[in-house]
């Protein structure tokens, strides 16, 4: 029997053990696979990323669950791998294969003045707030000012734009958690602004996510036409893909509509680098200085010393993500991932015998939920071609389980997870909603405990 660790409980990770599984069958190779996960919950970003209102995006959760209840698969939840749990050289030692999908945990910074001024965040920070990640930050965010700022124009950027312009009563649906779900009830931002420094034909979200911004019954969309004319791709888009002219085509649609009659606005904005967040005299943001771009001959950005401002009380970044170095794992800092070949991490550019990765850790934070199929079924491939080589490699006889309990961790199993999901199902019906997340720690673990 070799036994695989999955380190990560995200798509990545999910779809990684599906791939072992379902290559081993036709090559006869018996495997058993533990997925571990830092935090007592499965499914990653899947529940920490997806924002609460995008129910058809969170049913992927049950496609996950069918993964993680397969024979042969083990969930083992609160098990850090790396600085305060289990080190990767001890993992070698408990397993034949360990895959790392740990993803990019980190944002990318602006590099600019005021950035770490009060009510200036990462979009992850906001995100992972109105999520319930157990790590999010415990205040509150500023809500209280008229406008806020989210620079990027990535389906993340989308996501906190429209959070930020919904209503509360159009979230109480969802399993939000109620901390930030009375914050929104209350918030008095009414102006959001979602800036990027290129054109609207190089805008990375999505045209369903763009035009769901049409759709929210509180808030009017606002596009500067000027901004999306100093695009070649909108005066002629028949070189554009076919997602960038469907891009261009709802932002024209907004352009050319008269104002809206709603109190809350979204302003798409373009051609526009942010070059200071403005401190307000007290050490807290009062808007963002932005120089506007254009693009020259060879389609670069360059900038033209014009400068605007925009008022602000709350900046949110969404910039992108660079992968975290695991310590006791090699890592590129040009490209924040692991060095690797077909997934086999690589040391010193020698495959290293039993270590893998999947996921953004792998290739960066490039593509969307399902790209992580086609590269999990890559690394599983490496990995039952290694199978041979790997059975061959000394582990220790115990339960990796009774292995890891020894080191002082306490690992929750499946049933704790579903005690977890008792727990927000009741917490649910106390607030007359539907299943409510639990938002810290020790809540969490109580829950497991009771499972």
């Amino acid at each position: 029997m070799l036994r695989i660790a999955v380190v990560g409980s995200g798509p990545s990770g999910v779809y990684t053990a599906q791939a072992v599984l379902d290559q081993q069958e036709a090559l006869g190779v018996p495997v058993s696979v533990d997925v571990l996960d830092r935090l007592p919950c499965p499914y990653g970003l899947v529940r920490y990323g997806v924002a609460p209102d995008h129910e058809k995006i969170k049913s992927l959760q049950s496609t996950l669950r069918l993964v993680l209840e397969r024979p042969g698969v083990r969930f083992l939840g609160n098990v850090p791998v790396g600085e305060g749990g289990v080190a990767p050289l001890e993992l070698r030692s408990m397993y034949h294969a360990v895959v790392y999908c740990v993803g990019a945990a980190r944002d990318r910074r602006l590099g600019i003045p005021g950035e770490d001024l009060a009510g200036s965040y990462s979009a992850t920070d906001f995100v992972s707030w109105y999520s319930a990640h157990p790590d999010a930050v415990s205040h509150a965010f500023p809500l209280g000012g008229h406008a806020a700022v989210v620079i990027g124009v990535g389906n993340v950027a989308v996501d906190v734009a429209r959070i930020l312009a919904r209503g509360a009563d159009e979230l109480r649906a969802t399993d939000m958690p109620q901390g930030p779900l009375d914050a929104l009830a209350v918030s008095e931002v009414r102006e959001v602004h979602m800036v990027g420094r290129r054109g609207p034909s190089h805008a990375k979200f999505t045209t369903k996510e763009l035009r769901e911004l049409g759709t929210l019954p509180g808030a009017d969309v606002v596009v500067h036409e000027d901004e999306l004319a100093a695009d070649p791709g909108y005066a002629d888009p028949s070189a554009l893909s076919s997602a960038a002219r469907r891009n261009v085509a709802a932002l024209r649609g907004w352009a050319h509509a008269p104002a809206g009659p709603r109190d809350r606005r979204i302003h798409l904005r373009f051609f526009l680098r942010p070059a200071e967040i403005l401190d307000d005299g007290r050490g807290a943001v009062r808007g963002v200085r932005f120089e506007r771009t254009a693009l020259d001959a060879d389609g670069r950005v360059v900038g033209t010393g014009e400068f605007t401002e925009i008022e602000a009380q709350l900046v949110l970044r969404s910039v992108g993500y660079r992968g975290v170095e695991l310590p006791g794992l090699p890592f590129d800092p040009a490209t924040g991932t692991v060095p690797h070949d077909q997934g086999r991490v690589l040391r010193e550019g020698v495959p290293s015998p039993g270590e893998y990765v999947a996921g953004w850790i792998k290739r960066g934070p490039t593509g969307v939920i399902g790209t992580n199929r086609s590269c999990g079924k890559e690394t599983a491939r490496a990995v039952l071609a290694d199978a041979d080589a790997l059975g061959r490699r000394p582990v220790v006889e115990a339960d990796p389980l009774d292995a890891l309990r020894g080191a002082g961790l306490a690992p929750v199993e499946w049933p704790g997870w579903l005690g977890i999901e008792e727990a927000e199902t009741a917490l649910g019906r106390t607030l007359s909603r539907g299943t409510v997340k639990i938002a810290d720690w020790a809540g969490l673990l109580e829950a497991a405990r009771r499972g």
